[in-house]
């Protein structure tokens, strides 16, 4: 089926961005800033259609020794430049608006209505087509939902035609260009927000270090102390994890570890988790951080250890046990 999802976004995403130039080219000819700003929409789902199978492909790469997380990052620097370009289009459509509105100029409301027509049509063409993939996976149902909203803006520049066409009233132009920015703006500061988080390795929304912490020091046997929780994201949907685990005294750190990564991956969907025993000697202050352990004392010898590459008697009673 995963080869059928590719397909079906492939060809959407062809069949959006082709027809997102013709919409753009039509609404200059014709004087329709609905057109153009419904081209910018069309914009926006190419971009969702785009990441969508960038995932699918680039998840098939492998890693390699210059890039050991292998290229899923690459859809989110592709989302990021694609959000900011997104919002100088907002600009833009909103300076132009508010100019036509002040001074309204003609439209030529049978050429938008012939694009606006077609491009409802292509809308619903992609839908349906999207629609013949898996419906419960996450990348078809954002692009569904991204097509869907495309739909809204062609009925929109379709009634905005149809009213200059019997009316004659232009600025029904600019002021349904301006709701169809504020729609691209919600979409285009989603992209913003989320890929700059994970481009500044941000905790994954929905995921509260502190309650992993917790949840993990409550059902884990042999678990004292969970210190140091580092969670980010190489991608959507791809949560990593780093933590120190101290534990009872006479708790088997293979046991504890199997068990706290199948918890983590259960319950907080974090399939890559690397966990660090600490048998007494780990430095009192996290180097990522600064946080500080309980009790701990920043000049004991490990910690100088670790700041002396030359003094390997501070290390000597250290034991770490990572699990990548």
């Amino acid at each position: 089926m995963s080869s059928g999802n590719e397909r079906a976004v492939l060809l959407g995403f062809l069949l959006t961005f082709g027809f997102m130039f013709v919409e753009a080219i039509g609404g200059i000819l014709s004087g329709s800033l609905a057109l153009v700003a419904d081209a910018g929409h069309m914009l926006t789902d190419s971009a969702a259609l785009a990441l969508a199978w960038a995932a699918f492909y680039f998840g098939r790469r492998r890693s390699d020794d210059r890039r050991t997380f292998g290229y899923m990052r690459f859809e989110i620097l592709a989302g990021f430049v694609n959000a900011v370009a997104l919002i100088l289009l907002i600009v833009w459509i909103a300076y132009e608006a508010v100019t036509r509105l002040i001074a309204p100029e003609p439209v030529l409301p049978g050429p938008m209505l012939a694009i606006a027509v077609v491009g409802l049509l292509v809308n619903v063409g992609v839908f349906f087509m999207l629609r013949q993939g898996d419906r419960d996976h996450v990348n078809i149902r954002g692009a569904l939902l991204h097509v869907l909203g495309d739909l809204l803006g062609s009925v929109a520049a379709i009634v905005a035609a149809i009213a200059i066409y019997f009316t004659g009233w232009t600025p029904i132009d600019p002021i349904l260009s301006m709701l169809l920015s504020a729609i691209i703006l919600k979409s285009a500061w989603t992209l913003l927000t989320n890929t700059l988080n994970i481009l500044m390795e941000g905790t994954p929304g929905g995921i509260d270090p502190g309650k992993i912490s917790e949840t993990l020091q409550e059902e884990v046997a042999g678990l004292r102390a969970v210190e140091h929780v580092h969670v980010w994201s190489i991608t959507s949907g791809q949560p990593l994890a780093t933590m120190n685990f101290r534990l009872d005294e006479g708790a088997e750190p293979k046991h504890v570890q199997a068990a706290a990564k199948a918890l983590l991956a259960s319950r907080f969907g974090i399939d890559h988790s690397t966990i660090e025993i600490d048998f007494g000697g780990a430095p009192a202050v996290c180097p990522l951080d600064g946080t500080k352990r309980p009790g701990g004392d920043a000049t004991a010898p490990a910690a100088r250890s670790q700041a002396d590459p030359d003094d390997h008697h501070g290390a000597a009673g250290r034991q770490a046990v990572p699990a990548a």
